[in-house]
């Protein structure tokens, strides 16, 4: 998994990515039974918005990324947030099984995949995770909302509009928040052997100042394409003219794909 969000990329990311609210993680915790008892992965953790508060529902929690300034600012979240249960490990899915030799198996409750999932092999991903499970744990897919340039809003639109324009490139991807995504995967975690395969789903609403939305989509650009400081004015101009007014209402749907081990 090369995604390519380093350095200012990773802060934007930091700052500006959407957490996960305490309903999901009430959810994981009802679905695998989580304990005081228990070790859980974040793979692909990104900045840490899953890990850090999912370590005060179990044991400890290792958050696992390729990108070592993603893990830099997760630590310090961590860090800030007083949490000592989490470790942080420089790696991508390939190198799940090189953890499960250093684990053992039947060391995890749950693996959780927090809209990463498409930048890797996600069949093979769910085979060479089953292992590693405990009887009852399993997998949570995590579709943390749509992205911001994918929404069925008028302000959506006009930000798709403008990124395409000044990307000069067409935005269809759905970071695997799609139904056809979800489809896929469930398929994928069947074939695997897991059980109980379902979609745990909750919504809600915000509002989104014009700085989020800028900081939303810059955290989602690849450092090599991310406007440099100097450009970046032009480019926040540019996007408020083709914006109308905020605040920018947003309707989150939040899809918790989930497989369990049987036990």
């Amino acid at each position: 998994m090369t995604v390519g969000f380093s350095g200012e990329v990773a802060e934007y990311y930091a700052r500006f990515r959407r957490g996960y609210r305490p309903e999901l993680l009430d959810a994981l915790q009802e679905a695998f039974g989580l304990t005081a008892g228990d070790t859980a992965l974040d793979l692909g953790c990104g900045t840490g918005q899953l890990a850090v508060p999912l370590a005060e529902r179990v044991g400890s929690v290792l958050g696992m990324d390729p990108e070592p300034d993603m893990l830099r600012l997760a630590r310090r979240a961590a860090d800030e947030a007083g949490v000592r249960n989490a470790t942080w490990v420089l790696g991508a899915d390939t190198d799940v099984p090189a953890l499960g030799t250093l684990l053992g198996r039947g060391s995890l409750a749950m693996t959780a995949i927090g809209q990463a999932l498409h930048w890797m092999d996600h069949e093979q991903l769910f085979r060479e995770l089953r292992p590693l499970l405990r009887p009852g744990g399993g997998i949570a897919v995590i579709a943390n909302g749509v992205p911001l340039w994918q929404q069925e809003s008028y302000w959506s639109d006009a930000l798709r509009g403008y990124l395409e324009r000044y990307f000069g490139t067409v935005l269809q991807a759905t970071c695997g928040t799609a139904d056809e995504d979800q489809d896929r995967y469930a398929r994928a975690l069947h074939a695997a052997g897991y059980d109980g395969v379902r979609e745990i789903d909750h919504r809600y609403r915000v509002e989104l100042t014009f700085e989020e939305l800028v900081g939303g989509v810059c955290s989602a650009v690849p450092a090599g394409r991310l406007p440099t400081p100097a450009d970046r004015p032009h480019f926040a101009a540019g996007l408020r003219a083709a914006l109308p007014d905020g605040p920018y209402a947003e309707e989150v749907r939040v899809r918790v794909l989930v497989g369990r081990t049987s036990g």
